[in-house]
């Protein structure tokens, strides 16, 4: 498989946004919106990643509209019940619509101060019960600075895709989020983003081989907007987007949305 071969992907991150009123509003603003894209015969496939609380009431918005974009959660816990105050399953995740899971978002990673022992945990969770799962992985500042990059991209993708079975690859998602540039405005130069894409592609090469890591998407985060969406997708390796505060303005994430598909 090729770039030309994989279908772009689009996911809008709404963290800790919104309430019910104003999600709703959101999701069928962007459920119009991507209907019209694909009607034009636009391949790309959306995802929006509501509050835990506000999932049922964007599942029946979703529903309602008739839309394809998949319903999809901020986070999960692996165990499948029990005594685990506060957290929630794939099978209680399942139960209200979701198809997809972000797991190792940066956020988690460094203020929730989640390991990769317990993002693989996570990972296998998901897959295991035939979801798709996105598995977020990039560097900081100063690990950046230091010329770390790759070394700490690769180490979460391996450590995080831990006893992953390679015909599991069909529902795995990369998220290459560079942490100093979600939220900050900055954005990595898309030769920037392209060689740390292709290097994730070669280790999932080497752990899988060559053709099963030409089918996995890797997408892009850290403050894509509409202005930079359609350079940093135009990359080999780049294919699609985890999209945060763009994501809450409907007429920005649709225009991002549109440059995936080459628009």
């Amino acid at each position: 498989m090729t770039a030309s071969n994989r279908v772009p992907i689009i996911g809008g991150n709404w963290k800790m946004n919104t309430d019910r009123t104003t999600g709703i509003a959101l999701a069928k603003a962007v459920a119009s919106g991507v209907a019209s894209l694909q009607a034009q015969g636009k391949k790309v496939e959306v995802a929006v990643f509501p509050p835990f609380v506000y999932l049922p009431a964007i599942s029946e918005t979703l529903c309602a509209a008739g839309s394809n974009i998949a319903l999809g959660a901020q986070d999960v816990y692996h165990a499948e019940k029990g005594a685990f105050t506060g957290e929630v399953s794939v099978g209680m995740l399942r139960d209200v619509g979701v198809k997809t899971v972000l797991v190792g978002h940066s956020e988690r990673r460094h203020v929730i101060h989640e390991g990769d022992d317990l993002i693989n945990l996570k990972v296998r969770a998901v897959l295991h019960h035939a979801m798709r799962c996105v598995l977020c992985v990039g560097e900081k500042l100063e690990q950046r600075e230091t010329g770390q990059t790759n070394t700490i991209n690769e180490r979460q993708v391996r450590l995080g895709l831990r006893d992953v079975r390679p015909d599991e690859l069909d529902r795995l998602v990369i998220a290459y989020e560079p942490v100093w540039a979600i939220g900050t405005g900055k954005t990595a130069t898309p030769q920037d983003a392209q060689d740390a894409h292709r290097h994730i592609r070669l280790v999932l090469a080497d752990l899988f081989g060559k053709d099963a890591a030409a089918g996995v998407r890797i997408q892009y985060g850290g403050s894509v907007n509409a202005a930079n969406a359609k350079e940093l997708m135009s990359q080999p390796d780049i294919d699609g987007a985890l999209v945060g505060g763009a994501s809450l303005k409907d007429a920005d994430f649709l225009q991002i949305v549109s440059a995936a598909c080459g628009g």
